[in-house]
């Protein structure tokens, strides 16, 4: 798991061969203005999910992972507290290969993440996405997908 600001992206671009691609794409996007949504950048490679919704309390998270793609998950407002714990250290649930969708139960850590920050989630990395800082509010997330 990588944890940053965006204007820091740069120094990741190295680390996987789109993850340059899906950077660029928060980096040159007005993000205030795409509405909720898919969009393809590459394909099923590359494509960006814009959320918009309340952040939950924690007793409603679910811990998942993904075995096909990276999730960079960048806040751009509000602030939430998204759960980490590497799956190893979960129990592993069902796993849904049509949605890339993976279901663990377990405890992890939870950092709280504001608008302009960014985590890139690998498939190793169990994750609680949405959940309340202090009492629910609206978020906008980007979530670029990036095919391992």
């Amino acid at each position: 798991m990588i944890i940053d600001q965006l204007k820091n992206a740069p120094q990741y671009f190295g680390t996987h061969p789109r993850l340059e691609s899906a950077f660029q794409y928060l980096r040159n996007t007005d993000l205030g203005k795409i509405e909720a949504g898919r969009y393809e950048i590459q394909g099923a490679d590359l494509f960006v999910l814009v959320q918009n919704y309340d952040s939950k309390a924690r007793e409603k998270g679910r811990w998942e992972a993904h075995r096909k793609y990276i999730d960079i998950q960048y806040v751009y407002k509000g602030t939430e507290l998204i759960g980490y714990a590497n799956i190893d250290a979960l129990q592993a649930g069902t796993y849904d290969d049509a949605k890339d969708f993976w279901e663990f139960k377990g405890n992890g850590d939870f950092l709280k993440v504001a608008a302009g920050t960014f985590l890139v989630l690998f498939p190793q990395d169990g994750h609680m996405p949405g959940i309340a800082a202090s009492g629910s509010e609206p978020v906008k997330k980007i979530v670029v997908k990036v095919r391992v």
